[in-house]
């Protein structure tokens, strides 16, 4: 009887993705574009919440629970997209853990200043870190590159959202330390989100930003 192990080992995403180079490209393109969800939520959330007669919460609630649907089925016939990754045919994909961890952080910390930097930090932050490992670059090389780049998305979000400053100090190290386990079933997709969206939980009764 075959054991899988509960992680995974480091692999060339190109390899593995449906479509080579142009899913990979695509897929990379899909992670960007996460970037615009807080600006649809917080700008025209509450319009489309009103369209079909639901809160914001409910409305939010129901988009993830659509994805899981959709998800589900793609799941159940063995079905990979271009631009996914050949095994997610037999695995909840990348796309269904970050649309549940992101839909979790608009329900939990619904406010920009915190909403902002841990979405950006995936969506800016992941593909960070994957590109710069698919170029050879070595492990203290790419750990260090990536806390200093979410430094400044932190950072940036404290200009534009009023994130408090700093905890840029401690949430670009543990984007990147979250990003950093290489699970089986659960992707870093999800604790690049949940990971932070824990912290700042925890943090909030100091904070009192909500």
């Amino acid at each position: 009887m075959k054991i899988m192990s509960e992680y995974v080992e480091l692999t060339n995403p190109v390899e593995l993705s449906v479509g080579g180079m142009g899913g990979h490209i695509f897929r990379r393109s899909i992670h960007l574009g996460m970037s615009i969800l807080p600006f649809i939520y917080f700008e025209y959330g509450e319009s489309l919440a009103d369209v079909v007669g639901l809160t914001l919460p409910q409305f939010m609630s129901s988009m993830v629970f659509l994805l899981f649907l959709l998800e589900g089925l793609r799941f159940g016939f063995g079905i990979t997209i271009y631009g996914q990754r050949e095994y997610e045919a037999e695995q909840i994909s990348a796309l269904g853990w970050g649309a549940f961890g992101i839909g979790l952080v608009f329900l939990l910390a619904p406010l920009e200043a915190y909403a902002w930097p841990i979405i950006l930090s995936l969506s800016l932050g992941d593909p960070f870190l994957g590109e710069m490992r698919r170029r050879g670059m070595d492990t203290r090389n790419v750990i260090l590159s990536s806390v200093f780049f979410l430094f400044f998305v932190w950072i940036a979000c404290w200009h534009f959202f009023s994130t408090p400053w700093w905890l840029a100090f401690l949430f670009a190290p543990l984007c990147v330390a979250a990003e950093w386990p290489r699970l089986r079933y659960i992707d870093d997709n999800a604790t690049m989100v949940l990971i932070p969206l824990g912290m700042i939980l925890l943090l909030e009764p100091f904070l009192q930003l909500m």
